[in-house]
């Protein structure tokens, strides 16, 4: 039995998720039927880093399956590509040790989220992006975002009917920069909470905005209250970037 490592990149907008579910359309079910055609019919289940949400980006999901096919690793990803829709695509296929699962075996994930800060917007990239058009300071919402780094209890920026039993992580990078008319608010750390880095990003508007301090945001990170953080943004502006392993 092969272990098959496949990076892949993915346009979120016309799916629901990651996850496979009934009647939806999904990566992960798209996936695995590109899969089960190239194999002969071989049923395989794809194990990702992580699930994302439906409208969320990714340039670097990682994901693995184990199979009994023949077929050089070489031309995997062509393969599987060749019955996928444009929308998404496998950027590499490694095979990998029989140990290596694309979740337990994550150590980071990067995750960036992309606002538009022009008057107008974009019509090419307004599913890549959340536009605001009220002027954000980008020095300031990096000053708050600082606060994040390290290991804390993110319940306030955590979302309503989460299923996770703890709602501690480790943050181990966390920035903010313009490039023209784009701020791009980028965290690393070990795990995310359902919504966390969209209500992180709404809180970081408000910074931007003038409506709080930057240093409020170590005061919402200990007040544990999820009211006390930003609204929940658009999932446009997210994507995964990338994963880590050791």
């Amino acid at each position: 039995m092969r272990n098959i490592k496949l990076t892949i990149e993915y346009d979120g907008k016309d799916f629901n998720g990651w996850q496979k579910q009934p009647n939806k359309l999904n990566i992960q079910g798209e996936i695995e039927r590109a899969i089960e055609i190239i194999t002969g019919g071989e049923k395989v289940e794809l194990i990702a880093s992580g699930r994302t949400d439906a409208g969320v980006n990714a340039l670097g999901q990682v994901a693995n399956f184990r199979t009994e096919s023949t077929m050089p690793i070489e031309k995997m990803a062509y393969a599987i590509n060749s019955q996928l829709k444009k929308a998404i695509r496998v950027q590499k296929a490694e095979e990998v040790d029989e140990k290596f699962h694309s979740r337990y075996t994550c150590k980071k994930k990067t995750y960036r989220y992309t606002i538009n800060n022009s008057e107008q917007g974009s019509a090419i990239f307004r599913y890549m992006q959340y536009h605001y058009p009220v002027k954000l300071d980008e020095n300031k919402m990096n000053e708050g975002v600082k606060y994040l780094i390290g290991e804390h209890d993110f319940k306030s920026f955590k979302a309503s009917g989460t299923s996770s039993k703890s709602s501690v992580r480790v943050i181990y990078d966390a920035k903010v920069w313009r490039e023209g008319d784009l701020i791009h608010i980028e965290l690393t750390g070990n795990g995310f909470l359902y919504n966390m880095i969209r209500i992180i990003a709404g809180t970081l508007i408000e910074v931007g905005e003038g409506a709080i301090e930057p240093a409020e945001v170590q005061a919402i990170l200990e007040a544990k209250d999820r009211s006390r953080a930003g609204k929940t943004v658009s999932p446009s502006g997210l994507c995964l970037m990338g994963v880590e392993y050791e």
